[in-house]
């Protein structure tokens, strides 16, 4: 029973040995570099040495993967230092009223605004109203003028009926000129940032209920 209970032990460091050997091969370090290549020295062919270009080829070579490990290093430190930054620089948007990229806002006392841009004059405007689920609760039409226009849903349905308060609904816009070519840039809203999320790489900021991404705002009105 000792030879069995030997035998195991010196198996589970034998196992164990061979782990750490795979772990630490992992990853190169100038020793490990300098051996390899002293070895190399030591058993290459005297009848076909290695020659002098091939030696410094390594060596450029090793510089370049150490200096690779430096810069990515440095690269990952540096954005979560942004990132930092742009968490903090958010921050200052709270309590402010924001214009922002997006197409989706909560209806709040019987009503939602929404904006939208256009390239050019249109002359033709549709525009739809869809809930969570993505039905469309409303249909109508919406001003052309060239630049900025704003639309201003009363929060009832295509059969006249008022829909509750809290539900977060998004806008569709199809606007096209005399040729029939569309020249909608993009659709907004505006609203006062009441949070930011950092959850994620890029901070969010609550307006009007939905979440914004920081890079979608377009002015601080306020």
């Amino acid at each position: 029973m000792t030879v069995s209970a030997t035998s195991s032990a010196t198996t589970a460091t034998t196992t164990t040995s061979s782990s750490s050997s795979t772990s630490s091969s992992s990853s190169l370090t100038s020793s490990d570099f300098l051996s390899l290549l002293v070895s190399e020295l030591q058993n290459q062919d005297p009848l076909n040495a290695t020659s002098t270009t091939d030696f410094i080829n390594q060596l450029t070579s090793y510089a370049n993967f150490t200096q690779q490990q430096s810069i990515n290093s440095n690269m990952s430190s540096l954005a979560s230092s942004f990132s930092s930054l742009v968490t903090l620089n958010s921050v200052n948007y709270i309590g402010h009223t924001v214009e922002a990229k997006t197409d989706t806002s909560t209806l709040s006392s019987g009503s939602a605004t929404f904006g939208y841009s256009l390239s050019s004059a249109a002359s033709n405007v549709s525009v739809s109203i869809s809930d969570s689920s993505g039905n469309v609760v409303y249909t109508g039409t919406g001003t052309g003028n060239s630049g900025s226009n704003s639309f201003t849903w009363d929060g009832k349905d295509s059969s006249g009926n008022q829909l509750s308060d809290g539900g977060k609904y998004t806008i569709s816009v199809t606007a096209t000129n005399s040729a029939g070519t569309s020249v909608l840039n993009y659709t907004t809203i505006t609203g006062t940032v009441t949070g930011i999320d950092t959850s994620t790489s890029t901070p969010s900021l609550t307006v009007n209920g939905v979440s914004v991404s920081a890079a979608n705002i377009l002015g601080v009105t306020s």
